[in-house]
């Protein structure tokens, strides 16, 4: 039995504080910093956009980034077994964020796959988005980096970039529909490949191997970033393209669409609901000042995107200016951007395959540590649950090897002809803010007043020595779940049905599954609320009593968990 019990690995903590700091920062700081940020701020009123965004930002980001983070620092245990600790009732919170985070994972990699490919191709003596002299071009192709007086009348018929060609009719091979799924893009299948072989051997030794990893793929993209930029702001056209970005329209604010498109960056880009923070800020050490890294860190995701505006407009405001057309014509986000807009601009500068081939590494590394800080948090959470069985040599290793070819083989579909219909409606419906807004309501509902704000926050004066803002409590008790309920019925009111490139619509068949993969984490929440309730002991009173409470005899911290219920003591006597 000694033996036995000896070869159970433990759990460990993170190296050092800045190995946390930059697995935080790397999983926080992603492709929604690039593509989706600086679109969001142009299209709902430029500077102005920063008002509901700054709002959701205080009621919701920060307090919510610092709750998960606590939560994971307190308990020392993952995304689902840190709810049966705290409140057993909203286990289903758990489990809901990890099936979110599953269907991300499965999507955000394919993006990083489309990105590899670009990047090999980008070695090329010609882009081959460049020209439309390929045998992918049709006649309505347009060169675009051949500035002449044919731009404004082609802007004017059906023609089509040679980028615009490149993406849709050479990487993609994109079919008539999602009933059409085709043949498997083979080159995409290998950048696929490549891309899991990567994130498996960044994460297979557990934090030991992803504390490190994070030192290059955290920081160097910043470096691309600042070198994209500077060359950006030097083209002809760059402050048409900035001031484009940011030019208010107060008028915009009276749109609740606007307000919409603030709070769905927020909850993406601050990876919260998922349990990402809650699982690194569990390997930090127990007395870290989780409070202040949070504050920072929020701060490097919110200065990132507005940065990164600058960096993108700059290059669209040069292309619009190439062109001699409108930038609202240029613009575009998500993959639109990344894959069509800004590879076009680039086939428009000097050397175009240095700066083709820096974009690309900035993209693929952005995406990359998010992606396997996903895979990590996934497997903690896995290991958590079943400690004695998954903490034992080999036993990580192998279980996350199937996991990757398990993800692979049920991705075979989204890299056909086809496949983009599939990957629009994983990222429409399965990975829909809509999912993690109900989330965050009940999360907030669940810590905020059955676990208890007063608790949390003499939980972060116990481990950092500092008193939080009081303005926390009334962000968890009141302005957290108000805001984040109010935008989730309000998303469900604006409701729009997928549609692809604005003309193919979907069958009724694939909105009903797209439907089905949205609830599926949904459900869980009530779902297993009911299923505990339903096979527990004593009445239903004892038994909703008995779900409501704090287990936390098993801590790995139980020390401090006795001197804390000691200080709580001290603590409500003196209030008293």
């Amino acid at each position: 039995m000694c033996s036995m019990r000896a070869k159970v690995e433990e759990r460990g903590h993170w190296g050092s504080k800045v190995e946390f700091l930059l697995a935080m920062a790397g999983n926080i700081v992603g492709l929604g910093n690039v593509w989706r940020f600086p679109y969001f701020c142009y299209k709902n009123g430029g500077g102005a956009f920063l008002v509901p965004y700054l709002v959701f930002v205080v009621t919701c980001g920060v307090p919510l980034f610092l709750l998960e983070t606590t939560v994971g620092q307190y308990t020392q245990e993952g995304g689902i077994t840190c709810w049966t600790k705290l409140c057993p009732l909203a286990e289903g919170i758990g489990y809901g964020g990890q099936l979110i985070l599953l269907y991300t994972s499965m999507t955000y990699i394919i993006i990083l796959s489309w990105a590899l490919l670009y990047f090999i191709f980008s070695f090329s003596p010609q882009l081959p988005w460049a020209t439309c002299s390929n045998y992918w071009n049709t006649d309505d192709c347009v060169d675009f980096s051949i500035r002449n007086d044919t731009f404004k009348s082609t802007n004017q018929t059906n023609s089509t970039s040679a980028a615009t060609e490149f993406w849709e009719r050479r990487v993609l091979a994109i079919s008539g529909g999602i009933e059409e799924l085709g043949s498997i893009r083979w080159e995409i299948l290998l950048c696929l490949i490549a891309m899991w072989i990567i994130c498996y051997f960044c994460i297979w030794k557990g934090i030991k191997s992803t504390g490190k990893v994070v030192y290059f793929t955290a920081t160097f993209p910043y470096l691309m970033l600042l070198i994209l930029l500077i060359r950006g702001l030097s083209l002809p056209g760059a402050l048409d393209g900035v001031v484009f970005y940011l030019l208010p329209d107060p008028s915009r604010l009276t749109d609740p669409q606007v307000w919409m498109a603030a709070g769905a960056q927020i909850f993406a880009s601050y990876s919260i609901g998922v349990g990402s923070l809650t699982v690194l800020g569990s390997y930090n050490k127990y007395n870290n000042n989780c409070y202040k890294d949070c504050l920072w860190l929020c701060l490097l995701n919110s200065g990132t995107s507005v940065v990164a505006g600058f960096a993108v407009f700059s290059v669209l405001g040069f292309m619009a200016h190439e062109q001699g057309v409108p930038i609202a014509e240029v613009a575009e986000s998500g993959p639109g951007l990344a894959f069509i807009a800004y590879p076009q601009a680039v086939a428009m500068m000097p050397l175009p395959q240095l700066w083709s081939i820096c974009f690309f590494i900035m993209l693929i590394l952005l995406g990359l540590d998010t992606q396997f800080v996903a895979m990590e948090v996934m497997m903690t959470s896995i290991t958590d649950m079943f400690p004695q069985v998954m903490r034992r040599t080999g036993r990580r290793e192998s279980v996350l090897l199937l996991f990757c070819l398990i993800c692979l083989f049920l991705q075979l579909v989204m890299i056909t002809e086809g496949g983009m219909y599939v990957f629009q409606m994983f990222d429409y419906y399965a990975c829909n803010g809509a999912c993690i807004l109900f989330l965050c309501v009940f999360e907030t509902l669940a810590l905020g007043w059955i676990f208890g704000a007063e608790q949390l926050y003499i939980i972060i004066k116990d481990m950092t020595g500092v008193n939080a803002n009081p303005f926390f409590k009334i962000c968890w008790l009141y302005l957290t779940p108000l805001v984040s309920l109010g935008t989730f019925i309000c998303s469900l009111v604006e409701y729009q049905p997928l549609t692809f490139n604005h003309w193919y619509v979907y069958p009724s068949w694939a909105y009903v599954l797209g439907w089905i993969m949205a609830l599926s984490s949904i459900l869980l929440v009530p779902g297993w609320a009911l299923y505990k309730l339903g096979t527990g002991t004593g009445s239903l009173r004892q038994r909703f009593h008995h779900l409501c409470q704090p287990n936390l005899e098993n801590s790995q911290n139980q020390k401090d968990e006795a001197e804390l219920q000691s200080f709580i003591e001290e603590h409500v006597a003196q209030l008293q």
